[in-house]
C-alpha cells in the first residue's frame, strides 16, 4: 500500500491543528512528516524529507503559497491547495487540474482528494504533476487570466490553448471541446466547470449545452431565433434567455477587437 509523506503548510495555528486531526482520523497512509507555519519552514521540509503531498495554503504573510510551487517541482510532491477565498487563484488551479479544498475543509472532499493523491503516486505521473504547476506559476506570473486548460486525457493530461477552443458542446456529464484544428477532445466533466474557468469576456454561455468562444464567431442571424455560424462550419442556436448576455458581450468583443 502506499504510503505519502505528508507536510502541511499554513500560517494558521487553528488550520494547521484541524487539518492534521482530520488526517489522522479519516486518511489511511498518510505519514505527516512535518507542519510549517510559512512557506520558508515548508522549504527546509523539503530539502530535510522525502516528500509526496503538500496541503498547501494560498494566502500567507510574506510570501504565498505559490511561491512553494518551484520547490514543489523539484520535489515531485503532489499539491492540493488549502483556501478561503482568492478567485483568480482558484480560476487558475481549477484550469491546470489541481486539487484545491476550501476552508473549511469538508472531511469527504479531503478523502476523495488525498485518494487521488494516492493513484497519482502508483500511477508515477510526476511529469504530469510538474507540468501542471508549471503552467500554473506562468499563469499567475502573467495576471492576465487563464490562458490555457489543462483536459484529462486518458492516463495523462492534455494541454490546450484556450485560443484554440472554438466551442464546448455539453454531453450528459461529458464536455467536449472542439478545436480550430477539427480534433475533438472529450472530457468527463460538466460544461459548468468551464464556464466558471474560461474569461468571461472571451467565452459565453448561449445555451445549457453550448459555451463558444467569440473570437470564432463569423456572423449570426435572428431569422428564425437567433443563429451562430462559427469559423468550423458549425450553426449554433443560441437560447432566448441567453441572446441578451451574448449581444452585449458580442459587442464589447468586437469594440475592444477594433482598438487593437
Amino acid at each position: 500500500m502506499v504510503t505519502l509523506n505528508t507536510i502541511i503548510v499554513d500560517d494558521e495555528e487553528f488550520a494547521r491543528s484541524s487539518l492534521y486531526f482530520l488526517l489522522q482520523e479519516n486518511c489511511t497512509n498518510i505519514n505527516i512528516c512535518g507542519i510549517a507555519k510559512s512557506v520558508a519552514d515548508a522549504r527546509t521540509l523539503l530539502q530535510n524529507h522525502e516528500v509526496h503531498l503538500i496541503f498547501l495554503d494560498i494566502a500567507m504573510p510574506g510570501e504565498n503559497g505559490f511561491s512553494l510551487i518551484p520547490q514543489a517541482q523539484e520535489a515531485n510532491a503532489t499539491v492540493i491547495f488549502t483556501t478561503a477565498y482568492d478567485q483568480y487563484a482558484l480560476k487558475a488551479i481549477k484550469a491546470n487540474a489541481l486539487d484545491y479544498l476550501l476552508k473549511p475543509i469538508d472531511i469527504e472532499e479531503l478523502i476523495a482528494a488525498v485518494e487521488k493523491a494516492k493513484k497519482q503516486q502508483l500511477l508515477n505521473h510526476a511529469f504530469n504533476r510538474n507540468n501542471n504547476l508549471g503552467n500554473l506559476a506562468a499563469d499567475l506570473k502573467e495576471q492576465k487570466g487563464v490562458n490555457r486548460l489543462t483536459l484529462p486525457s486518458g492516463q495523462g493530461h492534455r494541454l490546450v490553448d484556450i485560443e484554440d477552443i472554438i466551442h464546448i458542446e455539453a454531453d450528459s456529464n461529458y464536455s467536449i471541446f472542439h478545436l480550430k484544428n477539427a480534433e475533438k477532445i472529450t472530457v468527463s466533466k460538466v460544461l459548468k466547470d468551464y464556464e466558471e474557468i474560461l474569461p468571461e469576456a472571451r467565452f459565453v454561455r448561449i445555451h445549457k449545452s453550448s459555451i463558444v468562444n467569440l473570437k470564432y464567431v463569423k456572423e449570426y442571424n435572428n431569422k428564425n431565433g437567433l443563429t451562430l455560424l462559427l469559423s468550423n462550419g458549425e450553426n449554433i442556436v443560441v437560447s432566448r434567455r441567453r441572446a441578451s448576455d451574448f449581444f452585449d458581450k458580442i459587442k464589447t468583443f468586437s469594440q475592444l477587437q477594433s482598438e487593437k
